[in-house]
């Protein structure tokens, strides 16, 4: 099941599909526009209704958090979870995965994401697509790596990170949880936590 009908979801939905382990049950969402639900129609897949409808799933139902934003992915997770249901971990067919790497539970990784060696990525961390992160680096929860960004070797990203469009991080660098890199951003030092940092070099 998809949590989220907006663009990133349904972005998710066609990931769930080429993975190909499941076939999406259908999108909840407390507040879908309805230019999205007739985008969903097209998709074939049905929209259930609001998260309420989760207390109504069995035990063995997962869930994907189609939500783009890291700090109202966090959220819903929290909504989601009080229903005891399990997230899904979904790495595209085309998402390269390294060895002794860690995804923990509702990692997304899109098509053409690059994760080299020795790396960690934790709950509901997204990768979007052509993102890349570097040996060795960590990545708490609820993280966003937007696309074409990329993330150099032995960097620490804490919980709630944005990382946008073709944004860099360069090598051995923290990012602060809940900060914000801009996209086309290049962070060459450390990022407080909570802070937002843009340009080349990013401030």
């Amino acid at each position: 099941m998809v949590v989220g009908c907006g663009g990133h979801g349904r972005e998710i939905a066609g990931l769930v599909r080429a993975e190909g382990r499941w076939e999406p049950a259908g999108f909840v969402d407390d507040g879908p526009a309805p230019d999205n639900l007739a985008r969903l129609a097209r998709l074939g897949i049905p929209f259930l209704g609001g998260l309420d409808r989760l207390a109504r799933t069995g035990p063995d139902t997962r869930y994907v958090l189609g939500i783009g934003d890291p700090r109202v992915r966090r959220a819903v997770a929290a909504r989601v979870d009080a229903h005891g249901l399990r997230p899904a971990t979904v790495v595209h067919p085309a998402a390269t995965v390294g060895a002794e790497v860690d995804l923990a539970e509702g990692v997304v990784l899109f098509a053409g994401a690059r994760v080299t060696t020795n790396v960690t990525l934790g709950r509901h961390t997204h990768l979007n697509q052509n993102a890349t992160v570097g040996h060795d680096s960590v990545l708490g929860a609820y993280v966003t790596v937007g696309p074409l960004a990329a993330v150099s070797g032995t960097c620490r990203i804490g919980d709630g990170v944005l990382i946008g469009t073709t944004a860099a991080v360069l090598q051995g660098l923290t990012v602060g949880a809940d900060a914000t890199v801009g996209a086309g951003a290049c962070v060459t030092r450390d990022v407080p936590p909570g802070v937002v940092v843009k340009g080349v070099p990013a401030r």
